[in-house]
C-alpha cells in the first residue's frame, strides 16, 4: 500500500514538473529581449562602457566605448537576441 501511494505521488510530481516546463518554454519564446538584456548581451560580446541605447522596430543599437578608446555599435535582435557588429 505504501509503495503504491509513493509511486502515485512521484508520478503526480513528475507530471506537474513536465507541465510547468512546457508552459515555461512557450512563454519564453513569445517574449522579446528587453533593453537591459540587450546591454548584457552586448557587453558579453564586447567589454566596455555603455554610451547609448537606441530602440528600433526590430533591434536595439547599443553603443559601447572600448578600453582602447574605440566606439562600437552593436545591433541586438529583439526576437532572437542575436548580436551583430555595425
Amino acid at each position: 500500500m505504501r509503495v503504491l501511494l509513493s509511486l502515485s505521488l512521484i508520478a503526480c510530481i513528475s507530471f506537474a514538473n513536465l507541465a510547468q516546463a512546457s508552459t515555461t518554454s512557450t512563454k519564453t519564446a513569445k517574449t522579446e529581449v528587453s533593453k537591459k538584456k540587450a546591454v548584457v548581451l552586448a557587453k558579453q560580446t564586447i567589454d566596455g562602457k555603455t554610451l547609448k541605447i537606441t530602440e528600433k522596430t526590430d533591434f536595439y543599437t547599443v553603443r559601447i566605448l572600448k578600453s582602447d578608446g574605440h566606439v562600437v555599435d552593436l545591433h541586438i535582435n529583439k526576437k532572437t537576441g542575436e548580436v551583430k557588429k555595425d
